[in-house]
């Protein structure tokens, strides 16, 4: 299962997300893992949860993200959710089919593992490809 939390920039989407890790990772079982560009909300994350810093490695485009994250998940049977901030960074995203690409592929990951991903997307619901639409949770 994808979620998607989406806004254009400075709306709030990370504290939604962070929100809704802390939350989950209360009443989770397995491993709850955070994937963002920097180290900065460390400290506002439930300690049982591991935050992966993606600019630490070199992964400059979607198939090299892709790889990542079937690492992560193949390193942890007991994974459960993943939460993606900024999205579009992380995954070194820039044109709608790469966006679309993503999308179907970390469905396919979703299903085959039962791995939960929701992710932060800064773009309005109307600028997203039609996949993400039915996605969106939030729309700030």
């Amino acid at each position: 299962m994808i979620e998607i939390i989406c806004g254009v920039k400075g709306k709030g989407k990370t504290k939604e997300l962070l929100d809704k890790v802390n939350k989950s990772v209360t009443a989770a079982s397995g491993s709850v893992v955070y994937l963002d560009k920097s180290q900065k909300h460390m400290y506002e994350l439930n300690n049982k949860v591991r935050l992966i810093n993606v600019m630490d490695y070199p992964i400059s485009n979607c198939d090299e993200f892709l790889g990542f994250i079937c690492g992560i998940v193949s390193q942890d049977n007991d994974l459960e959710e993943m939460y993606l901030d900024s999205f579009l960074t992380i995954a070194s995203l820039t044109t709608e089919e790469e966006i679309v690409k993503a999308i179907e592929k970390l469905d396919i990951i979703s299903e085959k593992y039962k791995v939960r991903f929701v992710l932060s997307i800064s773009k309005d619901k109307a600028d997203l490809p039609e996949c993400a639409k039915a996605k969106v949770i939030i729309a700030l």
